[in-house]
C-alpha cells in the first residue's frame, strides 16, 4: 500500500534508539510538493550516565531506554496534538547501531504497528542522518538548512554523513537511489576527536569541547598529517592523526591549557581540512547540484564553514540541518521514511547493528 498515492497528507511517526538516545518525533509530509514539516520532536538521553565512563555502556544504554521509549513516544504524540488513530504509519531505525538499544526501538515498533494496525517502515539509521535535511520547521519549530531552504534541495547530490562511529560519502541521484563512494578505513571522524580528547583529558564526548577549546588556541601550532587528503579515492582515516596527538602529548613536560587549547584547534583544523578536500573533489567529479552534510559532527561550526565556501565556489547548494537535528533524532528518521516508502511486514523486520549504505 503506498500511503502517498491515497491520501494528500502522510503523518509518520518516528523512533529512534540506535545508541543512547531514545527519540519519537511525528512528521507531516505532503506528496505533491514533497515537504516534510515537523509536529513533535522528543529525545532522552543517557548521556550524563555515559559521560562518567567515558564512553557508551551498551547495556547501560538500552536499560535506559526501555525506561524511556513508550512515555517518549506517548510525549511526542501529545506534543503534535494527535492520537495514534491520526497516525498514518510507524518509521524505525532498524540498524546499524547497538543492538540491545536497537531491539527496544524496534520491538516496540513492530508492537505498535500489530497493535495499531499501521504499516511499518523499517529506516537505514545513516540514511536517516541525510534525511534530516529534508525536515521543514513549523510555528514551534524554527529549522533552517544554510540560506536554502529544504525544497531546494536538487539531484544528483553528495553526502557526508560524519559522526562518532560513521565517515562515508555518498552519491544521491533520486530519493530512494544511494550510491556508496567513499568512506573511512578505520576511525570515523567523531571517533577520532573523542579518542584524541581522552589523550588531552577532556570530558565525553569530547567533539564538542575540542571545538570550544579550538577557539582560543592556534591551529597552527601543530602540524598534524591529513591522512589521505591527496589519495585518488574518496576514502578516509583518522587513526594516524590520533597517533601523532599521542606523540606530541608525550614530548611535552606540561600539558597546560594553551597546549590543550593550540592540540584542539591543530586537531581541528586537520579533520576538518580532510573532509573539505575530498567532499570538494568528490562534488566536482560527479557535477552534483547539492551538498547535504549530515550526522553528530556536522554540528562542528569550523566545518560548516569551511563546507560553505566550498560549495559556493563550486556554485553547489549547501545544506546542514539544525544543531538538534544534527545528533540522533527520530524527527530524519520519520523524514526518511516519507521520501523513500518502503513499507514491511512487521513479522520480518529484525534489528541489524552491521548495517551499512550498501
Amino acid at each position: 500500500m503506498d500511503l502517498k498515492k491515497e491520501i494528500l497528507y502522510v503523518r509518520i511517526l518516528g523512533i529512534e534508539t540506535s545508541c543512547d538516545e531514545t527519540g519519537a518525533a511525528v512528521i507531516e509530509g505532503n506528496p505533491d510538493d514533497k515537504q516534510v514539516v515537523l509536529l513533535s520532536n522528543v529525545i532522552a538521553s543517557s548521556l550524563s550516565l555515559h559521560a562518567k565512563t567515558g564512553g557508551i555502556i551498551p547495556e547501560v544504554a538500552a536499560r535506559e531506554q526501555l525506561k524511556y521509549i513508550l512515555p517518549v513516544i506517548d510525549q511526542a504524540l501529545a506534543d503534535a496534538k494527535l492520537t495514534q488513530e491520526k497516525i498514518d504509519a510507524i518509521a524505525v531505525t532498524f540498524g546499524p547501531g547497538l543492538i540491545g538499544s536497537l531491539l527496544v526501538g524496534v520491538e516496540t515498533a513492530k508492537t505498535l504497528a500489530y497493535t495499531w494496525n499501521k504499516p511499518i517502515i523499517p529506516v537505514n539509521h545513516l540514511v536517516g542522518h541525510i534525511y534530516a535535511n529534508f525536515v521543514r520547521g513549523n510555528s514551534k519549530f524554527e529549522i533552517r538548512n544554510s540560506k536554502f531552504t529544504s525544497g531546494d534541495i536538487q539531484f544528483p547530490a553528495i553526502a557526508l554523513v560524519v559522526s562518532g562511529g560513521h565517515t562515508d560519502l555518498v552519491l544521491m541521484k533520486k530519493h530512494g537511489s544511494i550510491m556508496w563512494i567513499g568512506g573511512t578505513r578505520d576511525d570515523a571522524a567523531g571517533e577520532a576527536f573523542d579518542k584524541i580528547g581522552r589523550l588531552l583529558n577532556l570530558p565525553y564526548p569530547a567533539g564538542p569541547v575540542i571545538a570550544k577549546l579550538a577557539e582560543k588556541g592556534n591551529a597552527k601550532a601543530f602540524n598534524f598529517p591529513r591522512p589521505m587528503i591527496g589519495s585518488k579515492d574518496f576514502d578516509f582515516s583518522f587513526s594516524g592523526l590520533k597517533t601523532a596527538v599521542l606523540c606530541e602529548v608525550k614530548a611535552m613536560k606540561q600539558l597546560d591549557n594553551d597546549a590543550i587549547a593550540d592540540l584542539s584547534a591543530s586537531v581541528q583544523q586537520a579533520i576538518v581540512d580532510v573532509l573539505v578536500r575530498k567532499t570538494t573533489k568528490a562534488a566536482q567529479k560527479y557535477k552534483v547540484k547539492s551538498f547535504l552534510l549530515a550526522g553528530g559532527v556536522a554540528a562542528n561550526e569550523l566545518l560548516r564553514k569551511e563546507l560553505e565556501v566550498s560549495c559556493h565556489k563550486l556554485k553547489v547548494k549547501f545544506f546542514v540541518p539544525t544543531k538538534n537535528l544534527c545528533t540522533d533524532n527520530a524527527a530524519m528518521i520519520a523524514s526518511a521514511a516519507f521520501f523513500t516508502y518502503d513499507e514491511v511486514a512487521w513479522e520480518k523486520i529484525t534489528a541489524n547493528p552491521g548495517l551499512h549504505f550498501v
